[in-house]
């Protein structure tokens, strides 16, 4: 899928890649007093509220799930990886218009851009979602040996978020409406698939229709492993699977057919 020029050029430039990333990790908390504990404190709040809130206070429960901190566990297996989706997405439609300057300036493999936009993802997702894992094992509901399924689904929604990232950062380089439609896609994608309710509190024709929703069946995985200590159905995520490929290939046409224009039209 990536050609050999283009992984080639990718490695060569991997210090351009890799300095990048660091350098927007520590602009992000440059100016600011506690720097890099934001990283740990803000979704140590959010996994907090999460638990003491719903857990405790409003006494909310998982359906079929008798545990504590089920409920907690299954807002934040959605709600985390979710975030990470909608970082990658959210930041690849826009990333070639915000560093147009860079473009225009530099010469470098454009495909870096997008490759920074997920290992910068994946920094953030890795802190907090550590932070997570440490709770679970903390709280005794750590799922064991299956937590290892976390992983290729992890690898699948990244290659489908960045396939579609990288579509709409090409289309919207052209019609500047792609990147606020899909913010409003986003927030009607987020409440069609099952993070703050389940599935099964869904009406029938509703639950019938998340099969069209590939980010239902990877959010599923991950709750599946994570609050039940289940192996996730991977006939399931055949379907994202394919369409992740899908977008990959389709952007990166997209990429090598538009690069040029692109730089006339930043």
């Amino acid at each position: 899928m990536i050609s050999r020029a283009m992984f080639s050029g990718l490695w060569r430039y991997r210090g351009f890649v890799l300095g990048s990333v660091k350098r927007e990790f520590q602009a992000r908390y440059r100016n600011s007093l506690l720097g890099a504990a934001w990283t740990v404190l803000n979704p140590l709040a959010m996994i907090v509220v999460y638990t003491v809130i719903f857990s405790q206070v409003m006494g909310s429960r998982l359906q079929g799930s008798s545990g504590t901190f089920a409920y907690s566990i299954y807002l934040c297996a959605g709600a985390l990886t979710w975030g990470l989706f909608a970082e990658i997405t959210g930041r690849s439609q826009s990333v070639f218009i915000d560093h147009a300057n860079l473009i225009k300036k530099m010469q470098f493999p454009r495909v870096c851009l997008p490759i920074i936009v997920v290992l910068n993802a994946l920094v953030n997702f890795a802190i907090i979602f550590g932070l997570f894992t440490a709770f679970m094992a903390l709280s005794g509901t750590f799922p064991g040996w299956v937590y290892l399924a976390v992983f290729p689904v992890l690898a699948l929604q990244v290659a489908f978020a960045i396939g579609l990232g990288m579509v709409l950062g090409v289309l919207n380089v052209f019609f500047r409406d792609v990147g606020q439609f899909f913010g409003i896609v986003l927030q009607f994608w987020f409440w069609f698939t099952p993070i703050v309710y389940p599935a099964s509190a869904l009406p029938a024709p509703v639950r019938a229709a998340l099969v069209y929703n590939p980010m239902a069946a990877v959010i599923g995985a991950y709750q599946q492993v994570l609050v039940n200590g289940q192996w996730p159905a991977w006939g399931s995520l055949l379907p994202a699977a394919v369409l992740a490929l899908a977008l990959c290939a389709l952007g990166l046409r997209l990429f090598r057919k538009r690069a040029g224009e692109m730089v006339d039209e930043l």
